[in-house]
């Protein structure tokens, strides 16, 4: 910390104190260099995860919005609520590993009809039905013609 009165760079913590229930740290310094006491506040840097929309727009990362989804998708199919967190989880960290922050929701989307692929094929479809907005009956059957390809 660099001393605000004779721009010394060594000092000494001579007092901390958590404050505004814990989200600030108040930290009194002491100069190494000229003696003066000074103050800093310590707080946590809260950058939100956002997901990138198909139009454009940015969004905060939603886990229950996500588990929303596959629960709906896998609506009275033998896939456990746990297996459907833990692809959750998975969401989350590429999200929060991400560098700039910030994740296309098709990268999401389609890491997620990967998981249910594997998992349950008619919790896929129905998935795939809603991400991918099937504009006729053509797409919904060439998605599931694929589905059958990849069983064989």
């Amino acid at each position: 910390m660099k001393c605000p009165f004779c721009g010394h760079v060594e000092d000494k913590v001579v007092d901390s104190r958590e404050s505004k229930e814990g989200e600030v740290i108040r930290r009194r310094r002491e100069c190494l260099g000229c003696g003066k006491r000074f103050t800093s506040y310590e707080r946590i840097d809260q950058i939100p995860h956002l997901v990138v929309k198909k139009d454009g727009r940015r969004e905060r990362f939603d886990r229950e919005k996500l588990l929303a989804g596959l629960m709906k998708a896998c609506e009275k199919r033998p896939v456990p609520i746990k297996t459907l967190e833990t692809v959750v989880d998975q969401v989350e960290a590429m999200v929060q590993e991400s560098p700039d922050r910030e994740v296309p929701t098709a990268q999401v989307g389609e890491f997620l009809m990967e998981r249910l692929r594997e998992l349950d094929k008619v919790a896929f479809v129905r998935f795939a039905s809603v991400y991918r907005e099937f504009k006729d009956v053509d797409q919904f059957m060439a998605t599931l013609k694929g589905l059958l390809e990849t069983r064989e």
